[in-house]
């Protein structure tokens, strides 16, 4: 996850940093907004001699939960996909919003049924890099953000069982669950059917794995067990050396998944 590392080089040299720390896929959070013709054509170059994919984006500015933002995040969305097929990035993290003041929680929850099965209309069919373009569901915890709605893998759960659409899947954050309440293996186990990415940082402080409270060996080994085929992710701001700490934990998970 592009963001947490290596802010201040030019993008083509954040890419040849991740490349160094061995890694094949970038997750990006709308880096590309700002971009002209040129740029596009450099960063695609560069992820093309690397042998990067662009795997996944984020940066929707709308949120699911909140009934008066469907319409804009639905013209986003469909204003961002030439855009995802231009760095050929086939899926897209979807946000809930924050919660709004009176507004019963049945409401909102329906509301992101109801917004993400007119998102899958518009993704149904299509395809970016030969994979199917999906839609992921991301929790937050309060922590980070009292306001947010959807804080809890369970609920996020549910409603990617209510949407039931294939290109709708779970986005599992290890770190926001932990923080939000824990349970990570049972939750995980639960939710195996409906997972399309996962995100790694570790508890306090949103390190690399080993430096907090969660047990990455385990959650590793049954992402293994459970045949997840999806991306691990890394979301950390590394304690040390970036190359170092990315090597370590990409080492970790695969050490760990045999």
């Amino acid at each position: 996850m592009l963001w947490t590392v290596f802010a201040n080089l030019p993008f083509e040299e954040r890419l040849e940093k991740v490349a160094e720390a061995g890694y094949r896929n970038v997750e990006l959070v709308g880096e590309y907004r700002k971009w002209t013709e040129e740029d596009f054509k450099r960063a695609n170059a560069k992820r093309k001699e690397l042998g990067i994919s662009f795997d996944c984006t984020a940066g929707l500015k709308r949120g699911v939960s909140v009934p008066e933002h469907r319409q804009d995040l639905l013209d986003e969305l469909r204003q961002t996909l030439p855009v995802m097929e231009k760095i050929a990035c086939p899926s897209m993290i979807v946000l809930s919003g924050n919660r709004v003041s009176g507004m019963p929680r049945e409401v909102q929850h329906q509301c992101c049924v109801d917004t993400l099965k007119a998102a899958a209309k518009l993704v149904e069919g299509k395809s970016i890099n030969g994979q199917p373009v999906r839609l992921l569901l991301e929790t937050i915890d309060p922590e980070e953000n009292p306001q947010y709605y959807l804080t809890e893998i369970v609920e996020a759960l549910q409603v990617v069982q209510e949407v039931d659409h294939p290109q709708v899947q779970l986005l599992y954050d290890f770190y926001h669950e932990q923080i939000t309440g824990g349970n990570l293996i049972a939750k995980l186990e639960k939710s195996i059917s409906h997972l399309g990415l996962v995100h790694i940082a570790d508890v306090p402080g949103r390190h690399e794995p080993g430096t907090g409270e969660i047990n990455y060996q385990n959650i590793f080994a049954k992402l293994a067990e459970l045949n997840y085929t999806g991306v691990v992710a890394m979301e950390f701001h590394p304690a040390g050396d970036p190359i170092t700490r990315l090597r370590a934990a990409r080492e970790m998970a695969l050490r760990a998944g045999r």
